[in-house]
């Protein structure tokens, strides 16, 4: 997945609002830096215009069917999964931790996060210009994910990041992970709400896929392994529960979840030095702790909307989110030689993630605890940010 960093500028500074039943985001930033015709901004209507003209793939168009017999079940496979040599079909497959098999791209995986990512950009543009042509076409990208029938994916992860030759064709919790593009996508969908494109109609077929959603993730046996994950797999479930309940007006649930979060992931995941022992036994260990990293702040920041506070809630070891960023902040503009732990690859990608990380937690702190870390050195380049 494509991120923006411009975009996390803005995204990244979120408001609370506990009279609304949704997260957004900063939108008095955005028309800040609307007013002084930021070059930020202007690289934000461009990528849009770059998506205008574009045709989504989608879930019916890839290379193959799913054991289930349905193209509009969504497929992808394990990233980490590779054909063993030593086998003349090369099944089953084995892992290779942190070595990205190509052949990932033949299936759903990126065209998820294309899509998402379109509307994101698209309702910003719509947002920042007024212009109803950007609003249209992420309404139109977005009935053809979720309404469309000849097109629309099933509100299922059955087949999330399946492995050649092993449990017969089905996926796994894993897969789960793949959805986590969905999560800042609905706050661009709570923009697209306003516009002339977007009727009470599509908002309705959008929040029944979300439903059937939540209960598949609560019901399916392939939803029930990602939930008992211990790393950050049972950390982005419980996030993207949370975003989905609050986007289908399901506050008890969200409440529910919010309120076991620490407890059943950071005092879980964090030790009392604020390491996260099974991020760090990953080949790319600083860049999987702070992917989990990212997954608490955004529980956090949701979980703020529910009135409940994550950020400063501390175990009485001491244990925590903040103690989680002290532990990263060590190796901040190091060299990759101060590092313990293993990160074959991208240290470079990893510190600049990282520094977005500590900006981000400042703004949540409303102080500038971190901005040594990251003043001056904030790029607004396209990254790579998929860590899975």
């Amino acid at each position: 997945m494509i991120r923006i960093n411009l975009i996390a500028l803005f995204t990244l500074l979120v408001v609370t609002n506990t009279t609304a039943q949704v997260v957004v985001w900063n939108l008095k930033s955005l028309e800040e830096a609307k007013a002084n015709n930021s070059p930020e901004i202007r690289m934000i209507i461009k990528e849009a215009d770059s998506k205008l003209d574009k045709t989504l793939i989608t879930v019916v168009d890839k290379e193959l069917t799913p054991s289930s017999g349905d193209i509009h079940d969504y497929m992808s496979m394990g990233r980490y999964w590779w054909p063993d040599h030593t086998k003349v079909d090369g099944v089953p497959y084995i892992r290779k931790d942190g070595k990205s098999n190509p052949e990932i791209e033949k299936l759903d995986r990126y065209p998820l996060s294309d899509f998402a990512t379109s509307v994101e950009s698209l309702a910003l543009a719509y947002y920042l210009t007024g212009n109803e042509k950007y609003a249209e076409k992420a309404v139109a990208n977005l009935k053809i994910w979720f309404i469309n029938k000849d097109t629309k994916m099933n509100p299922n992860m059955n087949y999330g990041q399946t492995i050649p030759g092993i449990n017969n064709g089905l996926g796994r919790g894993e897969g789960i992970l793949d959805t986590y593009s969905f999560f800042e996508m609905l706050d661009a969908v709570e923009i697209l709400k306003k516009s002339k494109a977007f009727t009470i109609e599509d908002q309705l077929a959008i929040e029944d896929w979300f439903k059937t959603y939540v209960n598949w993730l609560q019901t399916a046996p392939v939803a029930a392994e990602e939930q008992a994950a211990k790393n950050n797999h049972g950390t982005a479930y419980d996030v993207q529960l949370v975003r989905y309940a609050i986007f289908t007006r399901n506050n008890q649930l969200a409440k529910k979840i919010a309120n076991n979060f620490a407890e059943n992931r950071l005092f879980t995941q964090i030790e009392t030095d604020g390491s996260q022992p099974l991020e760090l036994a990953r080949t790319t260990g600083l860049g999987y702790s702070t992917f989990n990293l990212t997954h608490f702040l955004d529980m956090a920041q949701m979980a703020k909307t529910l009135n409940i506070d994550l950020l400063n809630k501390e175990f009485q070891d001491g244990r925590s989110i903040l103690k989680a960023v002290d532990y990263l902040v060590r190796f901040v503009n190091k060299p990759q030689s101060s590092f313990p732990y293993q990160q074959i690859k991208d240290w470079e990608g990893v510190q600049e993630k990282l520094r977005w990380q500590l900006y981000r937690v400042d703004k949540m702190l409303r102080k500038a605890e971190y901005q040594k870390y990251y003043k001056d050195k904030l790029q607004t380049v396209k990254s790579n940010t998929v860590l899975y």
